[in-house]
């Protein structure tokens, strides 16, 4: 384990060892040999599923403005969340979500941050363990900073270490113009889309074909790809549209919010498909809070 690793696990036993007291105080509060029986059986259950039970998310790119919306709005809803950063130390509070509280370095016993790089695959299995419940792909940056297959490589890393473990959900953050979303983009963004900015969609396009190809190596995935209009850094507006026409603007914490309900929601509406989001237009999308979103069928009715 680096570091890291063992600051979760740690926080992990901790709450573990706190369930175990309290079931062992009360078994010898217990004097019938039923209630005994019972209680015994509640701690045997109880360390397996310390032993097993590791529930997080895990967010490649989280310290990008998107990123830090999808971990902070993970730990208000009460999520354990890895994230994997070249630079932990830009793990702030984002610009919309956290309004006069924004870019601070988050503190939270529920997140672990990895420094390393997604392209390494290594690094990736560090975050990628049993026990995950979804990952949430916000990968970005300048291609002379990053290179220009960097979407690519890093995401084939994280489908692979997915397999390796037996998780399923995955969100990814692409862009609308993407795929067969180009006749939605405005036509300015059409100029720097096919210009300036034609290395990185050839790089986005080529992060889609991973999942939407048949025979792309996460097809088999329960993926979302999720194609944003116009980015800004306001606060929430709760208003999610999934629209078919030319794209408007959406704030980034709302397309954060859209990213959980995908990789959360056990009847997410949008999986194996790749909606464009925004804030004007098209189809309203209802987030599912009931304990049933959560928990699927070990809900309580």
């Amino acid at each position: 384990f680096g570091s890291s690793d063992s600051n979760f696990v740690l926080r992990r036993s901790a709450a573990c060892v706190l369930d175990l007291q309290v079931i062992v105080i009360m078994a010898r509060s217990c004097r019938s040999t039923a209630g005994q029986r019972m209680l015994q059986l509640a701690l045997l259950s109880a360390c397996f599923s310390c032993l097993g039970s590791r529930s997080f998310i895990a967010v490649f790119g989280g310290t990008g403005l998107t990123g830090r919306e999808v971990v902070y709005q993970a730990l208000q809803q009460g999520e354990e969340v890895m994230v994997l950063a070249r630079d932990p130390s830009k793990m702030l509070t984002p610009l919309g979500s956290a309004g006069e509280a924004a870019d601070q370095i988050i503190s939270d016993p529920k997140l672990t941050i990895v420094k390393g790089d997604v392209t390494k695959l290594e690094d990736v299995e560090r975050i990628i363990k049993e026990g995950l419940t979804g990952v949430v792909v916000s990968l970005g940056g300048k291609t002379a900073d990053v290179g220009e297959t960097m979407l690519t490589d890093g995401t084939s890393n994280i489908i692979a270490a997915m397999k390796k473990v037996g998780s399923k959900r995955i969100a990814v953050v692409s862009s609308i113009g993407v795929g067969d979303s180009e006749d939605q983009a405005p036509f300015f963004f059409k100029v720097l889309m096919y210009t300036m900015m034609s290395k990185i969609f050839k790089d986005k396009n080529a992060q889609e074909a991973l999942f939407v190809d048949p025979s792309g190596p996460g097809h088999d995935l329960e993926w979302s790809m999720i194609r944003p209009g116009g980015l800004t850094v306001e606060k929430p507006t709760g208003v999610i549209n999934v629209i078919d026409g030319e794209a408007g603007s959406i704030a980034r914490a709302d397309v954060a919010d859209f990213c959980l309900g995908a990789i959360l929601e056990p009847g997410f509406a949008y999986i194996k498909k790749c909606p464009c989001i925004s804030s004007v237009g098209g189809t309203g999308w209802t987030k599912d809070r009931s304990s049933k979103a959560r928990m699927g069928e070990k809900a309580q009715p």
